[in-house]
């Protein structure tokens, strides 16, 4: 009959601090404490699941009972104390489950047992595992015997919710926190595990094992049990995320090459592929955060070290972070990350994560927003070269739209050079023969074209000639435009430099008087709240000229309010005034009324009121005065 089988948990379950995984510091203290013989009479050991809490409490009850320890506090394993415990007859170590005897009576019991001395070894220690599931009467029955124990007596508390203790039993237990066990201190555990089964695995398959049990040992050892079930003693990294349905890497590499591309389309089919393999979305995007991240990290060597995987992982890791900009995974991680966020109050949660993927592809190749409708004649296309040849020329005449009339107050010459006009005037007039060129154009046409240009030029001086102050506005007008041909035209009038002098030279200035109407009328913006309303028509208003801008120097009652407007109010107030007058040379300023000027404040607080009785009052002040009253 074959060995009866045992779980990888059990059967590798440490039996020495030496072999404890993980948990280097608490092992250290402990050994040092037995060591010296300053054993506590209490600990409460806390951390998550599967860290070696309880593995812990039973090596320590079994090195301070053991007989011959070895030079490094470790048990024998021959003393009559160390059979025991291994067979599990042991009388002096005693473990109890919480969860199941929470009740006073069950603690009533055990304080029984705890005055029996061990009958071998010097120490009865008591296991209390799940201690957060005691009941409150439980507890307190607890207490005391807690604080004080028979001498021979240790209790070594366990929980994984040390939130749920009372302060008066931490107070009592020296209180150790266990930490989540590494991925690589598991990994190298598994190793060991498995060439000691005789099972072959690559170190990928033990990567995705140790990330999948979260910092686990003893989940890590349940799931390599399940996956050798699966697998048999050839474990590979294939049947290794399809056993624990964990998403592969590729995906989010490739799916980082499509968004480096713009191809959207590759980007929706990878995602629909993973939710065909029954993938959860939310756990999609989750592992397309932790890729991105893992890039970012990746991409600077001063932080590679947290990566935690093996080093062809890492290495691939390092090849495509090479290639994606910082700025470029930086709005990634904020798009998925808003994605995870947003997913569970979405109506389309596949839709959401879809617009997502197609925002990621953006990224890079960014859509080009379409161009802005520009004023150009109807009929004619902006940015259109001028035909070279006889094939390239348009077919049909220009409209007689393309000269406007001189009624309408533009400058011909700025809205169509003379090549331009002259070409258009011989198109009218001979369309079936388009202007080529000196080489195969007619003489009537050659004649026309200088003709007309020398009428457009005269046009243009006589108009630079006659109204010179419509220039500017209509150099603005064009540059507003961004015609080609209003630029063209642009390129022999007054420099920017002029245009913004004649503009400022323009803007006059307001008066004092519509300066102090026209704030005085801001007060109804803030009709809402009258005390700002009020503040603002009350408080008193100078108005000064510095440097060509208007100054409004604008009073209020104390420093706090003066610094309060202009952290909250001065830049509103100011926008409001400007666009009020039509100025933009006009700056608010804040001051504070002096003392001197400041009218009497009308007593509103007991005191005040108690103090003005007081003093306008000769009776009340001797009558406050015999009976030794308080008023303040």
């Amino acid at each position: 009959m074959s060995e009866q089988y045992m779980v990888s948990a059990r059967k590798y379950r440490p039996e020495s601090f030496g072999t404890l995984i993980g948990q280097d510091n608490i092992a250290r203290t402990l050994s040092n404490s037995i060591r010296r013989g300053q054993l506590a009479h209490a600990y409460l050991f806390c951390g998550p699941r599967g860290v070696g809490k309880t593995t812990t409490a039973r090596i320590f009850a079994k090195m301070i009972n053991c007989s011959n320890p070895g030079p490094d506090m470790e048990p024998c394993g021959e003393c009559e104390s160390c059979i025991s415990f291994r067979e599990g007859r042991s009388y002096c170590i005693h473990e109890m489950d919480a969860a199941s005897n929470n009740s006073v009576e069950d603690i009533k019991t055990l304080m029984e047992k705890v005055q029996v001395p061990p009958q071998v070894g010097r120490y009865s220690v008591y296991i209390i595992d799940e201690v957060h599931m005691l009941s409150q009467a439980a507890f307190n029955a607890f207490l005391k015997t807690l604080e004080e124990p028979p001498a021979h007596a240790i209790f070594i508390l366990a929980t994984t919710e040390k939130h749920k203790i009372l302060p008066t039993i931490l107070s009592r237990c020296q209180t150790y926190d266990f930490n989540r066990i590494s991925v690589r201190d598991m990994v190298r555990n598994l190793s060991d595990i498995a060439s000691k089964e005789g099972i072959t695995v690559d170190e990928r398959s033990l990567h995705v094992i140790a990330e999948k049990a979260d910092g686990a040992m003893r989940d890590a050892l349940t799931i390599f049990d399940q996956t050798v079930a699966f697998c048999g003693t050839d474990i590979q990294y294939d049947d290794v995320i399809r056993n624990l349905n964990v998403l592969d890497y590729k995906y989010s590499f490739s799916l980082t090459d499509n968004f480096l591309s713009g191809d959207y389309q590759a980007a929706l089919m990878t995602f629909d592929e993973v939710l065909s393999k029954g993938f959860n979305a939310l756990y999609f995007v989750s592992s397309l955060s932790s890729h991105i991240r893992n890039l970012v990290v990746s991409k600077t060597a001063s932080i590679a070290a947290l990566l935690d995987m093996p080093d062809a992982l890492r290495q691939s890791y390092s090849e495509q972070a090479a290639r994606c900009p910082l700025k470029f995974l930086y709005d990634a991680l904020e798009i998925t990350t808003s994605c995870e966020s947003g997913y569970k109050s979405a109506v389309n949660p596949r839709l959401h994560i879809e617009f997502a993927l197609m925002k990621l592809c953006f990224i890079v190749n960014a859509i080009p927003a379409a161009p802005a409708a520009s004023l150009t004649p109807r009929g004619a296309v902006q940015g259109v070269d001028a035909p070279r040849n006889v094939n390239d020329a348009p077919t049909a005449p220009p409209s007689s739209d393309m000269v406007p009339a001189a009624s309408k107050g533009v400058d011909a010459a700025e809205t169509m050079p003379a090549a331009a006009s002259a070409a258009a005037s011989e198109a009218s007039d001979e369309p079936s023969t388009p202007y080529k060129g000196s080489a195969g154009a007619s003489d009537a046409a050659v004649q026309k074209a200088k003709e007309s240009d020398a009428a457009v030029q005269q046009e243009k001086e006589s108009a630079a000639a006659e109204q010179p102050a419509k220039a500017a506005p209509a150099r603005r007008r064009a540059a507003k435009t961004g015609s080609a041909l209003s630029m063209n035209a642009l390129m022999d009038e007054t420099p920017a430099e002029d245009e913004t002098e004649q503009e400022n030279a323009q803007e006059m200035l307001p008066s004092d008087e519509l300066m102090q109407q026209k704030w005085k009328e801001l007060s109804a913006a803030y009709a809402s709240k009258p005390r700002l309303a009020n503040m603002i028509s009350s408080g008193k208003i100078t108005v000064s000229e510095e440097g060509g801008v208007k100054i409004l120097d604008f009073e209020v009652t104390n420093t706090s309010q003066k610094q309060w407007v202009e952290e909250k109010l001065l830049r509103e107030l100011e926008t409001r005034l400007r666009s009020a007058l039509g100025c933009t040379k006009v700056n608010v300023v804040v001051s504070v009324t002096p003392e001197s000027e400041m009218k009497s404040v009308e007593p509103y607080m007991p005191e005040q009121k108690a103090k003005v009785l007081i003093e306008t009052n000769p009776d009340v002040n001797k009558f406050v005065q015999d009976l030794g009253l308080d008023v303040k």
